[in-house]
């Protein structure tokens, strides 16, 4: 009986743990908001460039989809400004820091890769690229995110893998990168207002 509550107590005390380590200022409407626009901005990429051929395309397609990056920047870290403001004090600057430290390298690695492949020209490997690079930064921080998240990490490094390795015509055709980001971000964003809503009503 005493081993078994010792276990149970274990398990409590990990779960408060995990709880205390994630990053409360993740806003789960503004992933949602992301993730439905690249669902938006790839109905946007159907109208305009459906399947990029030749360097104008190209150029069009990266145009299209950078301004759908900094479209979801200004959500999600719009929304994350938002909460340092209004709870600010020494744990959420901790909280702050650890979670830059965690996700800050894939994303330099992804912009370094971006630009390396624009100025060689291959703007199919983009797709790939951002994908496995957004998976394994999702895999580093998975400490601050909700419980769940790992699943859509590996789908995200396993499509952006695949992708790497699939013709150029076919990684940028217009349905790749909402499939991709824009269900991806759903499912991210469904997981942390699962999440805040758990929290908000534990005692």
């Amino acid at each position: 009986m005493d081993v078994t509550r010792a276990i149970a107590d274990l398990d409590e005390v990990r779960s408060r743990l995990a709880s205390v380590q994630r990053f409360r200022g993740l806003s789960g409407p503004a992933a949602l908001a992301s993730g439905v626009g690249a669902l938006g901005t790839g109905l946007v990429q159907l109208a305009i460039v459906p399947a990029p051929h030749g360097s104008e395309d190209a150029g069009r397609y990266v145009a299209i989809w950078i301004a759908c990056l900094g479209f979801a920047l200004a959500l999600n870290y719009g929304a994350v400004a938002v909460w340092l403001v209004r709870n600010w004090s020494s744990r959420t600057r901790t909280e702050l820091r650890t979670a830059a430290i965690s996700i800050v390298p894939s994303i330099s690695a992804g912009g370094a890769f971006t630009a390396a492949l624009l100025v060689r020209g291959e703007i199919g490997l983009l797709p790939g690229t951002w994908g496995l690079c957004y998976g394994l930064g999702l895999v580093s921080a998975r400490s601050m995110l909700p419980r769940g998240v790992i699943p859509i990490a590996i789908a995200f490094a396993a499509t952006g893998a695949t992708l790497l390795f699939a013709p150029a015509t076919n990684a940028l055709a217009w349905w790749v990168m909402p499939l991709t980001f824009g269900f991806g971000q759903i499912a991210i964003g469904l997981l942390i207002v699962r999440d805040q809503g758990a929290r908000a009503a534990r005692p």
